[in-house]
């Protein structure tokens, strides 16, 4: 069975008549014709019945269509991702990100990658720390984005940058008059918690070695749920600055008497080959 059988089977389905779906083919019909009878030889029967309308499909036709269309389906996306990896039509670079990462520094560096590379495409994956380094040594991402701590004998390191944090606050909330906020004034404060910030266990160690204790007034895993509580005034959250968005709404304040910062780093696995591409995508997010 041959492709050009099934594209001429499926074109007389679709337009029901064998002169027009010759046409649509851009073949003559005598050579439609001719590949329609070898496809009725290989399946053992006839596919269509003429009639002074054009041609109807026959109870193998019928049971025949729907498993044709899908191998042309199949066929024609198999090709088209071959085109884009094999003749770099495009080039695809896979990119997990943690979830406790900002995007305003990645989208801009992506925004600068594309500009020199428009050919490029970037999938970006936000998935927690265990389900990016998993799929990273299962060759689902060319490159991870974490703060994650990771052993430099699985993989590759790039540091990226470092960052601080500080108090995100509304522009109305009693706090943002302040140049900076002591941890007895944020143990006094409605807190907007994220259990997956790295940061979470030092600055609450930090809290309990002075005596205070951070209260919770909402917890979620998502900024910008976060974000949005926060611009509405319900509470404080702590945020790196990459991820702290550029709004006139928002005030962002450093902590009193507390440095807390991260690295942020590109992961590559040791064992999985690293495309130019992707090098230079990390270049670029590196960039200050």
């Amino acid at each position: 069975m041959e492709m050009n059988q099934i594209r001429y089977f499926l074109a007389v389905c679709q337009h029901r008549n064998f002169t027009h779906a010759a046409s649509a083919s851009n073949v003559s019909q005598p050579s439609l014709t001719t590949a329609i009878k070898k496809l009725e030889h290989e399946l053992g029967g006839d596919l269509f019945v003429r009639d002074r309308a054009g041609c109807r499909l026959t109870a193998l036709g019928k049971l025949m269509q729907p498993r044709l269309q899908k191998a042309h389906d199949e066929t024609q996306a198999a090709k088209a991702e071959a085109v884009r990896h094999t003749r770099l039509a495009r080039v695809p670079i896979s990119v997990g990100v943690g979830e406790t990462i900002g995007h305003n520094r990645i989208s801009a560096a992506v925004e600068r990658f594309r500009t020199r590379l428009p050919q490029a495409e970037i999938e970006l994956i936000v998935a927690s720390a265990s389900k990016l380094l998993a799929g990273l040594r299962e060759g689902e991402f060319d490159v991870v984005v974490t703060a994650t701590t990771v052993s430099e004998d699985l993989y590759r390191i790039d540091q990226l940058y470092d960052e601080s944090y500080k108090v995100v606050v509304s522009k109305s909330h009693p706090l943002s008059e302040r140049d900076a906020i002591s941890l007895s004034t944020l143990a006094e404060t409605d807190m907007l918690d994220r259990p997956n910030c790295e940061m979470r266990d030092a600055l609450h160690g930090a809290c309990a070695d002075q005596g205070h204790e951070l209260y919770a007034a909402y917890r979620s895993n998502r900024v910008d749920w976060l974000v949005e509580l926060a611009r509405q005034g319900l509470g404080a959250v702590i945020l790196p600055t990459t991820a702290i968005p550029a709004d006139s709404g928002l005030v962002s304040i450093p902590i009193d008497g507390l440095e807390i910062s991260r690295t942020v780093s590109a992961l590559r696995y040791r064992h999985q080959t690293t495309r130019p591409e992707t090098n230079d995508l990390i270049r670029e997010i590196a960039r200050v």
